[in-house]
């Protein structure tokens, strides 16, 4: 690899985290303006075509972001959400690559009814990376979120077993109704069993390591191993990777404090970075899937682009409307979920379906001739459509879904405020068992300084008080400031104080670096408090 190819393959990340960078200040949404910044760098002089490896997107990108997913996600909340989670994740695949496939083998002549069904799983699935971002900025309700979020955990290992399945049928290589169902029911259980296999013992050992680093650096291996150890048994590795990391993340609380403010900082990073890539790659690809079309018919060409467009988001809407209604008129408890969700939901899930890298991975992944060796028929046109379909809903439907859910007025106000009212109640319980365990440490022969006791009992009290005191948004009667706002102002200005002594001091070499590092790391674990507060 010569130093000038090396040098191009460091500024595709480089330039990905300055455009999110840039994203995150304006408040934009970084996917976009990283497929947008894509496709203007395309075709800017001087840069070479970045065609994107299936491998490097399956084996290297996509376990560490699943596993961050799954990790951050709410066991509970997925259980509770297992029916619409499940009737979209395999349901919605199954009949969007149906739907799809259908509408471009009617569409497009000459295109075998195999390649349009590998097309209609290729589309299928989509990265919820984009949609959840901006749910979670507007205050989209908790449970459309674990919604989006479960749908897209676990999507992606039915569209890659369909894929297969359309693949073998494509090449020749033989296909049956049967055989797919028993190789996606195999795929899922096998997937599943080996993520739970693989959580007790990784949890077992991460407790007893007691080193925060190697704690988390052991968390770097599981999705690459989950992910590996499963796709050489003809298992998901997607679904190892979820299960695996819904299990330990679950059972997180468990490690030390200093462990999950290191995990907790590590995979935001390792998020941020390969998504702000994956989708910079995106609009990169503009260049290699035109090149691969024989010329010509470009009208055509986007006439067939805005259909498949329309056929993927129309099998979106009229699958979740459907069963989202139809259920409801034969059951109670299916009433009562649909009303919870309402009309307005279900329309931001329905337009909640943008596409993403793997798709695009998985169109790269068509080889270039059958068993018969034969040019596999439509490859490039099946590119050229996956790109659209993935541009057209990261732009169209990315760039609108604020809007929708402004103009809809679907906002979790209420749930903010429900959620500030159980934590003041979980830190007033949690105060008080502290305070009785006080009592009962104290209740010895031992003498214990009074002063020592007087700080604790207020410390736990000030703790009970200040969760109450964000119910009124940080202000009392008249606007007056709380007194928990006072202490943070104050004591922010302090540490500031403080911090800045320790570095003049480290300056005039009156305390050595290290010294530095340690009260530093002391103050930033203050500072950190105070801000969550």
């Amino acid at each position: 690899m010569g130093a000038t190819h090396a040098l191009w393959l460091l500024a595709v990340p480089v330039s990905a985290l300055i455009v999110a960078a840039f994203a995150r200040r304006t408040g934009f949404a970084a996917p976009l303006a990283l497929v947008i910044a894509g496709l203007a760098l395309s075709y800017a002089p001087g840069v070479p075509e970045f065609e994107l490896e299936p491998e490097f997107v399956l084996y290297v990108f996509l376990p560490p972001l699943l596993f961050s997913a799954a990790w951050n996600s709410s066991y509970y909340n997925m259980r509770e959400n297992l029916r619409p989670i499940g009737l979209l994740s395999v349901g919605l695949v199954v009949f969007s690559t149906i739907a799809v496939g259908y509408a471009a083998w009617w569409l497009v002549p000459g295109l075998p009814l195999a390649s349009a069904f590998v097309l209609g799983a290729i589309v299928a699935p989509p990265d919820a990376v984009a949609a959840v971002g901006v749910a979670q900025r507007l205050g989209l309700p908790r449970r459309l979120v674990t919604i989006l979020v479960g749908e897209s955990l676990f999507n992606d290992a039915t569209a890659l077993t369909l894929f297969r399945v359309a693949l073998a049928a494509a090449v020749g290589a033989g296909f049956s109704l049967g055989e797919g169902v028993g190789r996606f029911a195999f795929a899922a259980v096998a997937g599943a069993a080996i993520g739970l296999a693989l959580g007790p013992p990784l949890h077992w050992l991460r407790t007893r390591l007691r080193d925060p680093l190697v704690e988390n650096a052991l968390a770097i291996t599981v999705p690459f191993a989950a992910y590996l150890i499963a796709e050489a048994l003809g298992a998901s590795g997607v679904i190892a990777v979820v299960v695996s990391g819904l299990y330990l993340g679950h059972r997180f609380t468990e490690s030390p404090a200093v462990t999950r403010l290191i995990g907790h900082s590590f995979w935001k990073v390792v998020d941020f970075f390969l998504e702000s890539v994956v989708f910079l790659l995106i609009g990169l690809q503009l260049p290699p899937v035109v090149h691969g079309l024989s010329g010509g018919g470009w009208t055509q060409l986007v006439w067939w682009a805005a259909a498949v467009f329309v056929a993927t988001v129309a099998a979106r809407f009229a699958w979740v409307f459907a069963t989202g209604y139809v259920p409801a008129l034969f059951s109670r408890r299916q009433r009562a979920s649909r009303a919870a969700i309402g009309w307005r939901g279900h329309v931001v899930v329905a337009w909640a379906g943008m596409r993403g890298v793997v798709s695009l991975a998985a169109a790269f992944a068509i080889p270039f001739a059958t068993d018969a060796g034969r040019t596999f028929p439509g490859r490039d046109l099946i590119l050229f459509l996956t790109f659209t379909t993935v541009l057209g809903t990261l732009l169209v439907q990315g760039l609108t879904f604020p809007a929708l859910i402004r103009l809809l007025g679907v906002g979790g106000g209420r749930e903010g405020y429900e959620d500030t009212l159980a934590e003041a109640g979980a830190h007033h319980a949690a105060a008080r068992a502290a305070l009785d365990r006080l009592d009962e440490l104290t209740g010895g022969d031992e003498p214990l300084d009074e002063e020592v006791l007087a700080r604790l009992r207020q410390l736990a009290e000030n703790q009970q008080f200040r969760a109450w005191e964000r119910l009124g948004g940080g202000t009392g009667q008249g606007g007056a400031e709380v007194p928990s706002a006072t202490y943070r102002r104050l004591r922010l200005e302090m540490l500031a104080a403080e911090r800045a002594t320790f570095v003049r001091l480290r300056d005039e070499r009156r305390i050595d670096d290290e010294v530095l590092n340690r009260v530093l790391h002391e103050l930033d674990l203050e500072e950190a408090a105070l801000g969550r507060r």
